[in-house]
């Protein structure tokens, strides 16, 4: 596994393209189309070799995006991806149909952990630490882009800061702000470990769900148009405590249990004889422990067998204070009524067990037009695209 540490050379036959910004930071475009010499396929090939999928499926690379984190897809297919450790946010193409983006763009730059990206009726909204920016017609300015600061009363915290953000089927934009800290109690501050959500226009934030130490993924579910969100399970209780969490909000002004209790049962040791488990709503699915599920999608599509249909599909970005690494690999929990929900692995491979030595690291998961998911991984800067040939 030691090749998979390797850099691989890209050679990039585009030139970087600076434009005017404005008071709000520079806007500098990028077009990129890319030749892959025969070492870089064989390279990539190689990695891709080491990831297990069902039978009929393949995977393969759609575009490289350095850090790649959130995606969101316009109805025309142009993708946008934002960042966490890079300061950038990103548009990608596939101008030329062949199922791998040629064309890539850089929106914005010089900004604060710009992870979230949501798009709704042209225009695309970005979500920094404490910032919602709106960048207006965006794929009309895709090459001059400008944006516009709706809201800026966020936290201004970077201890789970980075923000995901999407839009509900209210029409509002809904916005998580994580726990300041790993464990901590901030009965004066309601806003820390929530989920907010506000109008388009920045107006009428309100806190929506309480409890919710870290989420950096959620959607709605295709019937009940119930809000489905992972959270991050608290550190430093030992390997196995606590579960990372799959929940649900049916309604405004429920509490998951943070930080008084983890996974529906377990009382913290600091804060647990605050309130007791039974006050909270408890989990839909408890997920490994430490395994770190962000990013998250009902498979709603029909290229994947019927089994797959409007089941579950979460990418566990993994542990890193763990003594033996879990996650690393993209999940699959049942949609159901009834008893309780399946968890199994669709994809793993991007960490090496045997070794502990991981290559890549799922962020996100996007279906597009044609049912093809979509998955982000910041560790090796790749959006790949899983398909299914039957």
């Amino acid at each position: 596994m030691k090749h998979l540490k390797l850099l691989f050379p890209i050679i990039v036959i585009a030139i970087i393209v600076a434009c005017g910004g404005n008071t709000e930071g520079n806007k500098t475009e990028t077009k990129a189309k890319t030749e892959t010499s025969d070492s870089t396929k064989i390279a990539r090939d190689s990695l891709l070799s080491t990831l297990n999928l069902p039978d009929g499926f393949e995977i393969s690379i759609y575009a490289e995006v350095e850090n790649a984190r959130s995606m969101a897809l316009s109805e025309s297919g142009t993708l946008f991806v934002g960042n966490r450790s890079e300061d950038k946010v990103y548009a990608v193409q596939d101008t030329d149909g062949d199922g791998t983006a040629d064309k890539k763009y850089i929106l914005a730059e010089g900004l604060t952990l710009p992870n979230g990206v949501a798009f709704k009726d042209g225009d695309l909204y970005v979500a920094e630490v404490s910032r919602i920016l709106k960048f207006s017609d965006i794929e009309n300015n895709l090459e001059n882009p400008e944006y516009d600061v709706i809201f800026d009363e966020y936290p201004t915290d970077k201890h789970h800061g980075w923000k995901y953000i999407a839009f509900g089927p209210d029409g509002k934009l809904y916005v998580p702000v994580g726990a300041p800290c790993n464990i901590c109690n901030n009965p004066d501050k309601p806003i820390y470990a929530s989920i907010t959500r506000i109008n388009p226009d920045g107006t009428g934030m309100e806190v929506f769900a309480n409890g919710v130490r870290n989420s950096v993924g959620f959607t709605w579910h295709p019937e009940t148009q119930d809000l489905y969100f992972t959270d991050n399970g608290r550190d430093m209780l030992g390997d196995n405590i606590p579960p990372c969490e799959l929940n649900v909000a049916t309604e405004k002004g429920q509490h998951f249990g943070y930080p008084f209790c983890h996974g529906g049962t377990i009382q913290d040791p600091e804060f647990g004889d605050l309130r007791n488990c039974d006050e909270f709503k408890k989990p839909y699915r408890n997920l490994g422990p430490h395994v770190a599920p962000l990013g998250i999608k009902f498979y709603t599509a029909d290229l994947f067998p019927a089994q797959y249909k409007n089941q579950i599909f979460i990418a566990e970005h993994g542990s890193w204070n763990r003594s033996k690494k879990i996650g690393y690999r993209i999940q699959m929990v049942s949609n159901t009524t009834d008893g309780e929900p399946t968890y199994e692995t669709f994809i793993d491979g991007w960490l090496n067990d045997e070794e502990q030595d991981a290559w890549g690291r799922p962020v996100d998961v996007l279906l597009n037009d044609k049912g093809e998911m979509l998955i982000s991984d910041d560790l090796a800067g790749f959006i790949y695209k899983v398909t299914y040939k039957g």
